[in-house]
Protein backbone atom coordinates (compact mmCIF):
# COMPACT_ATOMS: atom_id res chain seq x y z
CA UNK A 1 0.00 0.00 0.00
CA UNK A 2 1.37 3.41 -0.96
CA UNK A 3 2.20 5.92 1.76
CA UNK A 4 1.42 9.63 1.59
CA UNK A 5 4.36 12.04 1.29
CA UNK A 6 3.13 15.46 2.37
CA UNK A 7 5.15 18.05 0.49
CA UNK A 8 4.89 21.37 -1.30
CA UNK A 9 7.62 23.41 -2.97
CA UNK A 10 6.73 26.31 -0.69
CA UNK A 11 8.56 24.45 2.09
CA UNK A 12 11.76 25.85 0.58
CA UNK A 13 10.71 29.15 2.18
CA UNK A 14 11.55 27.68 5.62
CA UNK A 15 14.99 29.21 5.25
CA UNK A 16 16.75 31.41 7.81
CA UNK A 17 19.13 32.85 5.21
CA UNK A 18 22.68 32.29 3.90
CA UNK A 19 25.10 31.23 6.63
CA UNK A 20 22.41 29.86 8.95
CA UNK A 21 22.54 26.10 9.78
CA UNK A 22 18.90 25.61 8.72
CA UNK A 23 18.32 26.29 5.05
CA UNK A 24 15.31 25.50 2.90
CA UNK A 25 17.26 23.69 0.19
CA UNK A 26 16.86 20.43 2.14
CA UNK A 27 13.29 20.47 0.79
CA UNK A 28 14.65 20.45 -2.73
CA UNK A 29 17.46 17.95 -2.14
CA UNK A 30 15.35 15.19 -0.63
CA UNK A 31 12.34 15.06 -3.01
CA UNK A 32 14.74 14.90 -5.95
CA UNK A 33 16.76 12.14 -4.25
CA UNK A 34 13.58 10.19 -3.47
CA UNK A 35 12.29 10.38 -7.05
CA UNK A 36 15.67 9.23 -8.40
CA UNK A 37 15.88 6.23 -6.08
CA UNK A 38 12.27 5.05 -5.69
CA UNK A 39 9.53 5.20 -8.36
CA UNK A 40 6.15 6.40 -7.14
CA UNK A 41 4.16 3.44 -8.55
CA UNK A 42 2.53 1.82 -5.52
CA UNK A 43 5.23 3.09 -3.16
CA UNK A 44 4.13 6.64 -2.39
CA UNK A 45 2.04 9.58 -3.51
CA UNK A 46 2.93 13.24 -3.09
CA UNK A 47 0.06 15.04 -1.35
CA UNK A 48 -0.31 18.82 -0.93
CA UNK A 49 -1.74 20.34 2.24
CA UNK A 50 -3.16 23.79 2.90
CA UNK A 51 -1.46 26.07 5.43
CA UNK A 52 -2.79 26.12 8.98
CA UNK A 53 -5.50 28.60 9.87
CA UNK A 54 -5.36 31.01 12.80
CA UNK A 55 -7.76 28.70 14.61
CA UNK A 56 -5.38 25.77 14.10
CA UNK A 57 -2.45 27.71 15.53
CA UNK A 58 -4.44 28.81 18.56
CA UNK A 59 -4.65 25.17 19.70
CA UNK A 60 -0.91 25.27 20.45
CA UNK A 61 0.08 28.98 20.66
CA UNK A 62 -1.06 32.19 22.28
CA UNK A 63 -2.57 34.88 20.08
CA UNK A 64 0.20 37.33 21.02
CA UNK A 65 2.91 34.90 19.98
CA UNK A 66 1.24 34.15 16.65
CA UNK A 67 0.82 37.85 15.89
CA UNK A 68 4.43 38.75 16.69
CA UNK A 69 5.82 35.75 14.81
CA UNK A 70 3.73 36.50 11.71
CA UNK A 71 4.61 40.20 11.66
CA UNK A 72 8.30 39.77 12.44
CA UNK A 73 9.11 37.12 9.84
CA UNK A 74 6.99 38.83 7.20
CA UNK A 75 9.02 42.00 7.72
CA UNK A 76 12.30 40.05 7.78
CA UNK A 77 11.43 38.44 4.46
CA UNK A 78 10.88 41.91 3.04
CA UNK A 79 14.34 42.96 4.21
CA UNK A 80 13.28 44.79 7.37
CA UNK A 81 15.37 43.15 10.12
CA UNK A 82 14.10 44.96 13.22
CA UNK A 83 15.04 42.92 16.31
CA UNK A 84 13.08 44.94 18.88
CA UNK A 85 11.18 42.54 21.21
CA UNK A 86 12.57 39.53 19.30
CA UNK A 87 14.04 37.99 22.45
CA UNK A 88 10.64 38.03 24.14
CA UNK A 89 9.21 35.55 21.65
CA UNK A 90 12.12 33.83 19.87
CA UNK A 91 15.58 32.56 20.78
CA UNK A 92 18.64 33.97 19.03
CA UNK A 93 19.06 30.82 16.92
CA UNK A 94 15.71 31.66 15.29
CA UNK A 95 16.93 35.09 14.23
CA UNK A 96 17.10 35.15 10.42
CA UNK A 97 20.15 36.23 8.52
CA UNK A 98 19.95 38.48 5.48
CA UNK A 99 17.52 37.40 2.70
CA UNK A 100 15.60 34.76 4.64
CA UNK A 101 12.67 32.90 3.15
CA UNK A 102 9.04 33.46 4.05
CA UNK A 103 9.56 31.45 7.22
CA UNK A 104 6.27 32.01 9.03
CA UNK A 105 4.13 31.07 6.05
CA UNK A 106 6.17 27.89 5.56
CA UNK A 107 5.76 27.15 9.28
CA UNK A 108 1.99 27.37 8.84
CA UNK A 109 2.26 24.90 5.97
CA UNK A 110 4.11 22.45 8.23
CA UNK A 111 1.22 22.61 10.72
CA UNK A 112 -1.22 22.15 7.83
CA UNK A 113 0.65 19.04 6.73
CA UNK A 114 0.45 17.58 10.24
CA UNK A 115 -3.30 18.22 10.25
CA UNK A 116 -3.85 16.62 6.85
CA UNK A 117 -1.57 13.71 7.75
CA UNK A 118 -3.71 12.96 10.81
CA UNK A 119 -6.87 13.14 8.70
CA UNK A 120 -5.52 10.88 5.95
CA UNK A 121 -4.46 8.20 8.41
CA UNK A 122 -7.46 8.37 10.71
CA UNK A 123 -9.92 8.26 7.80
CA UNK A 124 -8.11 5.29 6.26
CA UNK A 125 -7.11 7.04 3.04
CA UNK A 126 -3.51 6.05 3.80
CA UNK A 127 -2.17 3.82 6.52
CA UNK A 128 0.94 5.98 6.93
CA UNK A 129 1.80 9.57 6.10
CA UNK A 130 5.17 11.34 6.07
CA UNK A 131 5.35 15.12 6.50
CA UNK A 132 8.50 16.49 4.89
CA UNK A 133 9.48 19.50 6.99
CA UNK A 134 7.77 18.27 10.16
CA UNK A 135 9.16 17.69 13.62
CA UNK A 136 9.53 21.23 15.01
CA UNK A 137 9.78 19.91 18.54
CA UNK A 138 11.53 22.83 20.29
CA UNK A 139 8.75 25.39 19.78
CA UNK A 140 6.56 26.22 22.78
CA UNK A 141 3.25 27.98 23.41
CA UNK A 142 4.79 31.45 23.66
CA UNK A 143 8.37 30.95 22.50
CA UNK A 144 10.14 29.66 19.41
CA UNK A 145 13.62 28.18 19.55
CA UNK A 146 15.97 25.64 18.03
CA UNK A 147 15.01 26.63 14.44
CA UNK A 148 11.37 25.81 15.33
CA UNK A 149 8.51 28.32 15.01
CA UNK A 150 5.32 26.28 15.52
CA UNK A 151 5.35 22.80 17.08
CA UNK A 152 3.64 20.45 14.62
CA UNK A 153 4.39 17.43 16.84
CA UNK A 154 2.32 18.91 19.66
CA UNK A 155 -0.32 20.07 17.20
CA UNK A 156 -0.74 16.56 15.73
CA UNK A 157 -1.17 14.96 19.16
CA UNK A 158 -3.68 17.58 20.31
CA UNK A 159 -5.55 17.39 17.02
CA UNK A 160 -5.90 13.61 17.32
CA UNK A 161 -7.14 13.90 20.91
CA UNK A 162 -9.50 16.82 20.30
CA UNK A 163 -10.88 15.93 16.86
CA UNK A 164 -10.72 12.13 16.83
CA UNK A 165 -11.18 11.58 20.58
CA UNK A 166 -8.12 9.38 20.82
CA UNK A 167 -7.21 8.48 24.38
CA UNK A 168 -3.69 7.16 23.80
CA UNK A 169 -1.19 8.79 21.43
CA UNK A 170 2.47 7.84 21.23
CA UNK A 171 5.08 10.43 20.30
CA UNK A 172 8.40 8.77 19.51
CA UNK A 173 11.11 11.38 19.06
CA UNK A 174 14.39 10.11 17.59
CA UNK A 175 15.94 13.51 16.83
CA UNK A 176 19.42 13.98 18.33
CA UNK A 177 18.16 16.94 20.39
CA UNK A 178 15.74 16.62 23.29
CA UNK A 179 12.13 17.56 22.59
CA UNK A 180 11.90 20.29 25.21
CA UNK A 181 8.94 22.00 23.55
CA UNK A 182 6.91 18.83 23.12
CA UNK A 183 7.70 17.82 26.71
CA UNK A 184 6.37 21.13 28.01
CA UNK A 185 3.08 20.67 26.17
CA UNK A 186 2.39 17.21 27.63
CA UNK A 187 4.41 16.87 30.84
CA UNK A 188 1.24 16.26 32.91
CA UNK A 189 -0.91 14.57 30.24
CA UNK A 190 -1.44 10.79 30.57
CA UNK A 191 -3.03 10.59 27.10
CA UNK A 192 0.36 11.17 25.47
CA UNK A 193 3.27 8.80 25.94
CA UNK A 194 6.39 10.71 24.88
CA UNK A 195 9.48 8.56 24.35
CA UNK A 196 12.43 10.77 23.51
CA UNK A 197 15.79 9.37 22.35
CA UNK A 198 18.41 12.10 22.21
CA UNK A 199 22.04 12.85 22.91
CA UNK A 200 22.97 13.25 26.58
CA UNK A 201 21.71 16.76 27.49
CA UNK A 202 24.97 17.51 29.33
CA UNK A 203 26.64 17.56 25.93
CA UNK A 204 24.08 19.10 23.54
CA UNK A 205 21.39 21.77 23.14
CA UNK A 206 18.83 22.29 24.64
CA UNK A 207 20.32 20.82 27.83
CA UNK A 208 17.07 19.13 28.89
CA UNK A 209 15.76 15.57 28.80
CA UNK A 210 17.47 13.77 31.67
CA UNK A 211 16.41 10.24 32.58
CA UNK A 212 14.94 11.50 35.85
CA UNK A 213 12.49 13.75 33.95
CA UNK A 214 9.41 11.53 33.71
CA UNK A 215 6.58 14.06 33.74
CA UNK A 216 4.40 15.31 36.57
CA UNK A 217 0.91 14.93 38.00
CA UNK A 218 -1.25 12.51 36.05
CA UNK A 219 1.42 12.44 33.34
CA UNK A 220 4.13 11.13 35.62
CA UNK A 221 5.70 8.05 34.08
CA UNK A 222 4.32 8.89 30.63
CA UNK A 223 7.33 11.03 29.68
CA UNK A 224 10.35 8.87 28.96
CA UNK A 225 13.68 10.53 28.29
CA UNK A 226 16.44 8.30 26.93
CA UNK A 227 19.71 10.30 26.96
CA UNK A 228 22.02 8.46 24.57
CA UNK A 229 25.73 8.69 25.40
CA UNK A 230 27.90 10.56 22.87
CA UNK A 231 29.01 8.22 20.05
CA UNK A 232 26.08 5.84 20.67
CA UNK A 233 25.68 3.75 17.52
CA UNK A 234 23.60 0.98 15.99
CA UNK A 235 23.88 -1.51 18.86
CA UNK A 236 22.95 1.11 21.45
CA UNK A 237 19.87 2.22 19.52
CA UNK A 238 18.82 -1.36 18.82
CA UNK A 239 19.11 -2.27 22.49
CA UNK A 240 17.12 0.76 23.61
CA UNK A 241 14.34 -0.14 21.17
CA UNK A 242 14.22 -3.74 22.36
CA UNK A 243 14.55 -3.01 26.07
CA UNK A 244 12.65 0.25 26.58
CA UNK A 245 10.71 1.51 23.57
CA UNK A 246 8.95 -1.65 22.45
CA UNK A 247 7.87 -2.96 25.89
CA UNK A 248 6.43 0.47 26.76
CA UNK A 249 4.58 0.82 23.47
CA UNK A 250 3.06 -2.64 23.72
CA UNK A 251 1.84 -1.94 27.25
CA UNK A 252 0.52 1.54 26.44
CA UNK A 253 -1.24 0.34 23.27
CA UNK A 254 -1.40 3.71 21.44
CA UNK A 255 -4.20 4.30 18.97
CA UNK A 256 -1.77 6.13 16.71
CA UNK A 257 1.99 6.67 16.54
CA UNK A 258 3.68 9.98 15.74
CA UNK A 259 7.42 9.68 15.11
CA UNK A 260 9.66 12.65 14.48
CA UNK A 261 13.35 13.16 13.79
CA UNK A 262 15.70 13.37 10.82
CA UNK A 263 19.34 12.58 10.15
CA UNK A 264 21.13 14.34 13.00
CA UNK A 265 22.03 11.20 15.03
CA UNK A 266 24.42 10.28 12.18
CA UNK A 267 28.15 10.49 13.09
CA UNK A 268 28.87 12.95 10.27
CA UNK A 269 26.02 15.34 11.08
CA UNK A 270 28.23 18.21 12.16
CA UNK A 271 26.14 19.64 15.01
CA UNK A 272 25.82 16.46 17.10
CA UNK A 273 28.02 13.70 18.52
CA UNK A 274 26.13 10.44 17.99
CA UNK A 275 27.09 7.43 15.88
CA UNK A 276 24.00 6.02 14.16
CA UNK A 277 24.84 4.76 10.65
CA UNK A 278 22.38 4.85 7.75
CA UNK A 279 21.32 1.25 8.38
CA UNK A 280 20.35 2.38 11.88
CA UNK A 281 17.83 4.82 10.46
CA UNK A 282 16.34 1.98 8.42
CA UNK A 283 16.15 -0.09 11.59
CA UNK A 284 14.23 2.67 13.37
CA UNK A 285 11.74 2.98 10.52
CA UNK A 286 11.32 -0.77 10.33
CA UNK A 287 10.75 -1.23 14.06
CA UNK A 288 8.24 1.62 14.11
CA UNK A 289 6.40 -0.08 11.23
CA UNK A 290 6.25 -3.38 13.13
CA UNK A 291 5.07 -1.65 16.30
CA UNK A 292 2.34 0.22 14.43
CA UNK A 293 1.18 -3.03 12.82
CA UNK A 294 1.03 -4.71 16.24
CA UNK A 295 -0.70 -2.03 18.30
CA UNK A 296 -2.67 0.39 16.09
CA UNK A 297 -3.51 -1.24 12.74
CA UNK A 298 -0.43 0.34 11.15
CA UNK A 299 -1.54 3.94 11.75
CA UNK A 300 1.50 6.22 11.87
CA UNK A 301 2.43 9.82 11.09
CA UNK A 302 6.11 10.54 10.42
CA UNK A 303 7.60 14.03 10.68
CA UNK A 304 11.06 14.60 9.14
CA UNK A 305 13.07 17.82 8.93
CA UNK A 306 16.32 17.73 10.89
CA UNK A 307 19.89 17.05 9.83
CA UNK A 308 22.78 19.41 9.18
CA UNK A 309 25.05 17.51 6.79
CA UNK A 310 23.32 17.75 3.43
CA UNK A 311 25.46 14.93 2.03
CA UNK A 312 24.09 12.56 4.68
CA UNK A 313 20.55 13.94 5.00
CA UNK A 314 18.86 12.37 1.93
CA UNK A 315 20.35 8.93 2.61
CA UNK A 316 19.23 8.86 6.25
CA UNK A 317 15.77 10.26 5.44
CA UNK A 318 15.27 7.70 2.70
CA UNK A 319 16.43 4.89 5.00
CA UNK A 320 13.90 5.97 7.64
CA UNK A 321 11.04 6.09 5.14
CA UNK A 322 12.07 2.82 3.45
CA UNK A 323 12.01 1.02 6.80
CA UNK A 324 8.68 2.59 7.71
CA UNK A 325 7.05 1.78 4.36
CA UNK A 326 8.61 -1.68 3.98
CA UNK A 327 10.31 -0.88 0.67
CA UNK A 328 12.75 -3.56 -0.40
CA UNK A 329 15.64 -1.22 -1.20
CA UNK A 330 19.14 -0.84 0.19
CA UNK A 331 20.33 2.62 1.15
CA UNK A 332 24.11 2.83 1.33
CA UNK A 333 26.31 5.10 3.43
CA UNK A 334 27.22 8.26 1.48
CA UNK A 335 30.80 7.86 2.81
CA UNK A 336 32.55 4.93 4.53
CA UNK A 337 31.90 4.81 8.28
CA UNK A 338 35.00 5.72 10.25
CA UNK A 339 36.79 2.90 12.07
CA UNK A 340 35.72 4.38 15.41
CA UNK A 341 32.12 3.29 14.74
CA UNK A 342 32.79 -0.22 13.40
CA UNK A 343 31.97 -1.34 16.94
CA UNK A 344 29.57 0.74 19.03
CA UNK A 345 31.89 2.67 21.39
CA UNK A 346 29.10 3.66 23.78
CA UNK A 347 27.33 0.32 24.21
CA UNK A 348 28.44 -0.32 27.81
CA UNK A 349 27.39 3.19 28.86
CA UNK A 350 24.04 2.77 27.11
CA UNK A 351 23.31 -0.27 29.29
CA UNK A 352 23.83 1.90 32.39
CA UNK A 353 21.41 4.50 31.02
CA UNK A 354 18.89 1.75 30.33
CA UNK A 355 19.12 0.50 33.92
CA UNK A 356 18.51 4.00 35.28
CA UNK A 357 15.46 4.51 33.07
CA UNK A 358 13.93 1.18 34.06
CA UNK A 359 14.48 1.97 37.74
CA UNK A 360 12.78 5.36 37.38
CA UNK A 361 9.80 3.94 35.49
CA UNK A 362 9.31 0.67 37.38
CA UNK A 363 6.56 2.08 39.64
CA UNK A 364 4.51 3.09 36.57
CA UNK A 365 4.92 0.24 34.06
CA UNK A 366 4.40 -3.50 34.53
CA UNK A 367 6.85 -4.31 31.72
CA UNK A 368 9.71 -3.08 33.91
CA UNK A 369 8.54 -5.03 36.95
CA UNK A 370 9.09 -8.37 35.20
CA UNK A 371 12.38 -10.22 34.74
CA UNK A 372 14.32 -8.93 31.74
CA UNK A 373 13.48 -11.27 28.81
CA UNK A 374 16.32 -10.12 26.56
CA UNK A 375 20.00 -10.57 27.26
CA UNK A 376 22.81 -9.08 25.18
Amino acid sequence: MAIAILYREELLEYDFGPGHPFRGDRYEIFPRFLKERVPQDDNYRFVKADPATEEDLLTICSKEYIQFTHDYYKAAHAGQLDHIKFGLYQSMDNMPFETPGNIEEAARLIIGQAKLGCDLVQKGTYQKAVSIGGGMHHAKTNFGEGFCIYNDVAFAARYLINNYKLERVLILDTDAHAANGTYDYFYDDPHVLLIDLHQDPRTLYPGTGFAKDIGDGKGKGFKVNIPMPPNAGYDSYYRVFCEIVEPLVREFKPQMIIRNGGSDPHPDDGLTDLGLPVRGFHMIGERVRHLADQVCQGRELDLIASGYNKGVLPYAWLALIAGLAGWNIEVEEPEPVTRKFHKDPAYAETKLVEAEIKSNLRPYWKCFQLPNPIQF
